[in-house]
């Protein structure tokens, strides 16, 4: 029942999201999108070979408050730049950091971190080296983002995808 009830979960979502955008609940818009949502939902479970198995709830909201806060701060580090303009002393660059993670979806929810970071973004990641390539707005210290990088957010990835 629990696997049935998992599998229906994304069908459902497409169904809603069908009668939300056509704005009707008519008898044919509900069997035609709900046509449309079994076979979406069939056709993308082919899509996802691996599934997610997140552990330790208790790591990922630490992990999820220590990101809020880093978002914050960064949005104000940004704002700074962008109102001293000129007279920043900025110096952007890329930086390569070390990775030893190997689950998609945590490397995913690391790219979607440094990507909601202002001032960050995930260059491009060399699965055979492990090799993270980052492009940081004002790199001042490589070793803090190697820090960073490694035991605020991927330590804590680890414990919850590995």
């Amino acid at each position: 029942m629990k696997r049935l009830m998992s599998w229906l979960y994304l069908p459902t979502m497409l169904l809603g999201l069908w009668l939300l955008l056509n704005d009707s609940l008519s008898l044919g818009n509900i069997i035609l999108g709900g046509a449309l949502a079994l076979f979406f939902g069939w056709a993308s479970s082919a899509l996802r070979p691996v599934r997610a198995r997140p552990r330790r709830p208790k790591v990922a909201l630490k992990l999820l408050w220590r990101v809020a806060v880093d978002i914050f701060n960064s949005n104000l580090a940004v704002a700074r730049i962008i109102w001293m303009g000129r007279r920043a002393d900025i110096s952007p660059g890329f930086i390569k950091i070390p990775i030893e993670m190997k689950d998609p979806h945590g490397l995913a929810v690391l790219s979607c971190i440094v990507t909601y970071t202002p001032g960050t973004v995930w260059s491009e990641y060399a699965e055979e080296e492990g090799l993270l390539t980052l492009h940081v707005l004002d790199l001042q210290d490589e070793a803090y983002w190697i820090h960073k990088i490694q035991y605020d957010y991927e330590r804590p990835l680890k414990e919850i995808f590995e």
